[in-house]
């Protein structure tokens, strides 16, 4: 479990070109928020917002149109497999926390991750509704609009959880109150940069994730002196050919022998079983 590689390059044109994009998109979004929106649906529990794809198109022509060559996998385009092939892929959730966004809680966010053969080496996550702005470079730290973060928190007796909103309202996390403090949080994305910039302890989602939810959350929380792992306690990587992921669990590093204790007690298992 030692710490991650990364390529060490100069990443810093892709970075500018992403936060560019990503602002741009934001502001697009919160044309709509807190507006009616019309909402369809691409699967169960699945939502989709005009703002959605407005996001996904901006991201793509501007990130795009300075990086041609580069792959791309995003929730609001059609898969193209030649990103397979690619050392350099986008991935991205034009707006993780939808149902968020269309109830008018501002906890929905921008994901974008560059990752380079399978690895997360530049991440942006932007929530417009809270002018919030995450960026991580690899090898040189996480950033809360343009100032340095760390997922130093001092963690207490009880560490201070973000879980799903929608868990928290089903009852899903009674149980463990005498064991976290639980505060319901929309998206996933932004729930990780929370985490790398000291404002909780830990996250976790036992629920399968894409890769667009979690890649640029991972570069954050790591670069930010935190650990991310999948439900199985195994790091994450990239651009794969089936883009799921096992659940993920973010955390500060005080935080992490906690949790670690936690898994290891089997009670994790128990709870996702039951979810």
């Amino acid at each position: 479990m030692g710490k991650r590689q990364k390529p060490a390059r100069d990443w810093s044109r892709e970075l500018e070109v992403v936060r560019e994009a990503i602002w741009e998109a934001g502001q697009e979004i919160l044309k709509r928020f807190k507006t009616p929106v019309a909402i369809r649906y691409k699967g169960v529990d699945n939502p989709v917002t005009e703002a959605d794809l407005q996001s996904n198109e901006i991201l793509k022509s501007k990130i795009l149109s300075h990086f041609p060559n580069d792959g791309w996998l995003s929730e609001e385009t059609k898969d193209n497999r030649d990103r397979l092939k690619k050392e350099r892929v986008w991935i991205v959730d034009p707006m993780d926390g939808t149902k968020e966004f269309a109830q008018g809680i501002p906890e929905f966010a921008i994901s974008v991750a560059l990752t380079y053969m399978r690895e997360p080496v530049v991440a942006c996550v932007h929530n417009p509704a809270t002018d919030e702005m995450f960026t991580a470079v690899a090898g040189q730290g996480a950033y809360k609009n343009g100032v340095s973060v760390r997922a130093d928190r001092v963690m207490g007796d009880r560490p201070l959880v973000l879980a799903s909103r929608s868990e928290v309202a089903r009852g899903e996390w009674d149980r463990f109150k005498s064991l976290f403090r639980v505060r319901p949080v929309g998206s996933i994305a932004y729930k990780m940069a929370l985490v790398a910039g000291g404002e909780a302890d830990i996250t976790f989602s036992l629920g399968t994730k894409n890769e667009w939810d979690v890649a640029a959350g991972v570069l954050l929380v790591e670069e930010a002196g935190g650990r991310v792992f999948d439900s199985e306690q195994k790091r994450l990587q990239f651009n794969k050919s089936q883009t799921l992921v096992s659940g993920v669990i973010a955390a500060t590093m005080e935080a992490w022998s906690f949790i670690t204790r936690w898994l290891q007690s089997g009670q994790l298992k128990e709870r996702a079983a039951s979810c």
